[in-house]
C-alpha cells in the first residue's frame, strides 16, 4: 500500500482513478507518465487531480495492466479503440507484450506481407493475423507446436509449417498436409515453405527414416504430388529458405548456418528429379566468418545468387563473388535477411534495411527507425514492406520505395 505523498489521482472522461506513483513508474519514463517523475514534478506535486480529457474505460484496463502485468479489457471496448489509447499514453508495447509475450527473433518469429496490404506475425505456436487496416483477426494457434515457417497463399489462406492450410480470417484448419513414403503415412517435421504459380506448395521435410528432403502438395487438393528426396553429403530437409524460380522452373533450396555447420545452397528440377546447380562451403579455405551464410536468394535476371553473413558482407555467387558492402557485427543476435521486390535488392543489418539497384547493385536508400532493436525479419507484399523488431513488441511499416531511376 502506498502512503498520501505516494498517491495520484487522475480525472479521465469524467471518472475518477487513484493510484500510486509505484504503479505508474511501470509506464516507463518515455511513457505519457513519465514526466511525473522529473525533478520538477516531484518537488511540487498537483494539489488536485489531474484532468485527462480521455476514454476512461481504456484508461481502467491500461491501468489494471500497470498494477497486475495482466490484460483483461472487456467485450465492450474494441481492441482498435484500445490500441489507440494505448498508443497515446505509450503503452502499446506493455499491451502487446502482455497479449503475445516478448518476441524472441532466434525462436520462431517471422512476418510474412500479404498480397492485400496485410500481413501475418508467427511467434512461438501462434500466427497472428493483420488485415490491410492492421486490424488483428483471430490467430492461429497450433497447439505448442512451434511455427517454422508461414506463408499466404492468396489473401484468404495461409499456410504454416505444421504443415496445414488455414482461414485468414478465422484461422480455421481447412486441411492437413501429409507426407507418404512407399504408400504409408509418414511423421515428419516441416522447415521452409515456398509456393509457385501453379498451385503447389513446396516444404523442406524432416522425417524419422528417409523421409528428408523437399515435399510437394497442390494448394488446391491438399495431396503430395511429388518428393525430392536428400541424397547422402547433402542437405535439404533442414533448408532455412525456399524460393521458386519462375523463370527457371527450378526451387532454390538454402541450408544455413547454425542450422547446419556448413551451408548448402541448390537449384532442384521437379521435373527431372535433377540438382541443376549446387554449392557448399565444405572445404572451402575461408575464414571462419565467411561460412557463416545467414541467407541467400536467387536474383533470375543476372543469373545468380547473393548471401549475406552476420557481417553483412554481400557476396554473389554462381559464377562469380563481389563484395557490395560491409558492415560490422552487430551487438544484438539478429541476423540479416534478404527481398527481392522490382528489381530491388533488400538487406536488413542491425535497426536498417538497406535497398540496392541497378546492374551493380548501387545502395540508394536505407530505411530505419530509432527504436525498436535489430530487424529480426521482414517481408515484402501488397505494395509494403513489414519490418520485425527483436525488443519491442511491434513491426513497422513502409510503403515499398519504387525503383529509383539509375
Amino acid at each position: 500500500m502506498g502512503n498520501s505523498k505516494d498517491r495520484i489521482k487522475f480525472n479521465v472522461g469524467g471518472r475518477i482513478f487513484e493510484t500510486t506513483s509505484t504503479t505508474l513508474a511501470n509506464a516507463g519514463h518515455d511513457s505519457f507518465f513519465g514526466a511525473l517523475f522529473d525533478d520538477d514534478w516531484n518537488l511540487s506535486p498537483p494539489k488536485e487531480d489531474l484532468f485527462i480529457d480521455r476514454n476512461p474505460d481504456c484508461f481502467a484496463v491500461l491501468l489494471d495492466l500497470l498494477r497486475t502485468g495482466d490484460l483483461n479489457v472487456p467485450a465492450n471496448i474494441p481492441e482498435r479503440l484500445l490500441h489507440r489509447e494505448a498508443s497515446f499514453y505509450g503503452l502499446l508495447h506493455q499491451v502487446r507484450t502482455a497479449k503475445w509475450g516478448p518476441f524472441d527473433g532466434n525462436h520462431g518469429t517471422a512476418v510474412r506481407a500479404g498480397p492485400d496490404g496485410g500481413c501475418c506475425v508467427a511467434h512461438g505456436s501462434v500466427v497472428h493475423v493483420f488485415d490491410w487496416m492492421l486490424e488483428e483477426h483471430c490467430p492461429i494457434n497450433l497447439d505448442y507446436q512451434r511455427v517454422n515457417d508461414v506463408g499466404w497463399i492468396d489473401s484468404d489462406n495461409i499456410g504454416d509449417g505444421g504443415m496445414g492450410l488455414f482461414s485468414s480470417s478465422t484461422g480455421d484448419l481447412r486441411y492437413k498436409f501429409q507426407v507418404c513414403h512407399e504408400n504409408q503415412v509418414k511423421s515428419y517435421t516441416a522447415g521452409a515453405l515456398s509456393f509457385n504459380q501453379d498451385y503447389k506448395i513446396f516444404s523442406s521435410c524432416k522425417g524419422r527414416s528417409n523421409e528428408y528432403g523437399i515435399g510437394v502438395w497442390d494448394q488446391i487438393t491438399g495431396k503430395q504430388t511429388d518428393f525430392f528426396y536428400e541424397s547422402p553429403g547433402w542437405s535439404l530437409g533442414d533448408a532455412d529458405k525456399l524460393q521458386w524460380l519462375n523463370g527457371m522452373n527450378c526451387l532454390l533450396v538454402a541450408t544455413l548456418f547454425p542450422r547446419k555447420d556448413n551451408c548448402y545452397i541448390s537449384l532442384l528440377d521437379f521435373r527431372d528429379k535433377n540438382m541443376v546447380w549446387s554449392w557448399s562451403d565444405i572445404g572451402s579455405p575461408m575464414a571462419i566468418d565467411e561460412k557463416r551464410v545467414r541467407d541467400a536468394i536467387a536474383m533470375e535476371d543476372s543469373n545468380s545468387i547473393c548471401v549475406v553473413n552476420e557481417f553483412e558482407d554481400l557476396g554473389v555467387r554462381w559464377s562469380s563473388r563481389s563484395r557490395l558492402m560491409k558492415s560490422k557485427m552487430p551487438d544484438e543476435p539478429c541476423y540479416p535477411k534478404l527481398a527481392l521486390h522490382e528489381g530491388q535488392l533488400f538487406s536488413s543489418m542491425n535497426d536498417s534495411i538497406s535497398v540496392f539497384c541497378g546492374p551493380d547493385w548501387v545502395l540508394t536508400s536505407r530505411l530505419r527507425r530509432s527504436y525498436g532493436g535489430s530487424i529480426c525479419d521482414f517481408s515484402i507484399g501488397g505494395d509494403r514492406l513489414f519490418a520485425l523488431h527483436s525488443e519491442e513488441n511491434v513491426f513497422d511499416v513502409w510503403e515499398t520505395p519504387p525503383s529509383p531511376i539509375i
